[in-house]
């Protein structure tokens, strides 16, 4: 008596291919987040600059992170990840010229010399602390076009930099984020802005603001080029979440379980909200958590979903889980513009184009993944699939924890 053996029809053995496809790119997602050489969350260098105009000069305050300062110059000879004082005496020199060479004013397409250096000093705050320089350039006229352009890191594909500028004419402030292929600032300086600045010393600037006219304030931020305002902070927000590897590992956490699109659509929702109160808070300055709290609490997100992950075959009210750690989120999201001093006039849009900015790229994340997903569900082994997904997101969400609580 012969038994028929079952035959795989070509379309059952295309799906099952279709499959392995799929779950191989999930485990690949996860992988590919511990490719970089530190596996840090947010590895930013960071400077902050501020123009400010005169009639008399034009000064140029540049700040910038101690390890940045340490990478470019390797002046930390003990590598022990600071500068003690001799190794920055040493290096003073060095990193002067660095930035000379990489950020660069122009006058009229004419690159400007530094008159004088005011002050280089490195302001010992533990991990925070920063490189602190203050030069003067020559002063501006009256309808002259203006440049700053930011070539630091520029050809350094492993750094994430970027640069916070904050320039002050007048009654007037105008902010950019120079990042990514985003390198330079421009502006023309109107007849009827150049009025409105001070005559001598920048602390004298405010002085003038009672005699500057609101409407010849506005026409001069009319005349500044618009790629270099909400564009670019479009553009941060953007690079901000796709180098943020651990709010894209706790987005593909919460994503891989097994749940219907209604509940897809509450997580991304809760998230969304979420995350958007705290940004906004925390950059508005009416909330303030310490980072030490808020980047453990952000690898503890991730570890929590995978664990639920593993030992939840269904998981429900998910979007109250990730409504609460998208607060936390938020908070992580802010930290690169808190130390930013954005005027009030610039805040609601350059703060809504950096949302948006990180918006686009989870929708267009959730987009991709959701019909993925939806292959995945119908595997045989999709559950033994999200349990590997989500156990190497446990291991390197523990990473990370545990490198944020002893660092």
């Amino acid at each position: 008596m012969y038994r028929l053996k079952a035959v795989s029809t070509p379309t059952s053995w295309l799906h099952r291919r279709l499959h392995m496809v799929w779950c191989l790119i999930l485990v690949c997602c996860v992988l590919s987040f511990t490719n970089t050489q530190t596996v840090q969350a947010h590895a930013y260098s960071a400077s902050y600059t501020t123009l400010q105009f005169t009639k008399a000069q034009t000064e140029m305050t540049y700040v910038i992170d101690e390890l940045s300062v340490i990478e470019l110059t390797e002046g930390d000879d003990n590598k022990n990840g600071m500068l003690d004082a001799e190794e920055f005496k040493a290096v003073q020199s060095r990193i002067e010229s660095v930035i000379k060479e990489n950020v660069i004013l122009k006058i009229n397409g004419e690159p400007q010399t530094w008159l004088r250096v005011n002050q280089i000093t490195l302001n010992r705050l533990g991990e925070a602390t920063q490189l602190v320089l203050s030069v003067t350039f020559p002063a501006v006229s009256a309808s002259q076009a203006i440049t700053l352009t930011d070539h630091l890191y520029e050809n350094d594909p492993k750094t994430n930099y970027v640069n916070l500028l904050t320039i002050n004419y007048g009654a007037q402030k105008s902010t950019s984020a120079l990042s990514g292929k985003n390198r330079m600032w421009s502006m023309m300086l109107s007849e009827s802005a150049y009025a409105g600045l001070s005559s001598d010393n920048p602390k004298t600037q405010e002085a003038s603001q009672a005699e500057t006219d609101p409407q010849s304030q506005n026409t001069a931020m009319n005349e500044t080029d618009m790629t270099t305002g909400w564009l670019s902070f479009f553009k941060l927000g953007i690079n901000h979440i796709l180098t943020g590897y651990d709010h894209l590992l706790f987005l593909l956490a919460l994503l891989i379980a097994r749940q219907s699109f209604k509940k897809f659509a509450g997580v991304i929702t809760a998230f969304t909200i979420a995350h958007s109160l705290t940004l906004t808070l925390s950059v508005v300055g009416w909330l303030h958590v310490s980072p030490q709290i808020v980047e453990p609490a952000i690898a503890f997100s991730i570890c929590y979903v995978a664990l639920e992950n593993i030992f939840r075959k269904d998981v429900n009210n998910r979007w109250i889980l990730t409504f609460l750690f998208g607060l936390i989120h938020g908070m992580g999201f802010a930290d690169i513009l808190q130390e930013m001093n954005i005027p009030t006039s610039e805040l609601a849009i350059d703060l809504a184009s950096f949302n948006i900015g990180i918006e686009v790229v989870q929708l267009l994340i959730v987009v991709i993944c959701l019909p993925l997903l939806a292959q995945l569900q119908q595997w045989n082994h999709s559950r033994r699939a999200v349990i590997a997904v989500s156990s190497l997101a446990f291991i390197l969400g523990g990473f990370w924890l545990a490198e944020r609580i002893l660092t």
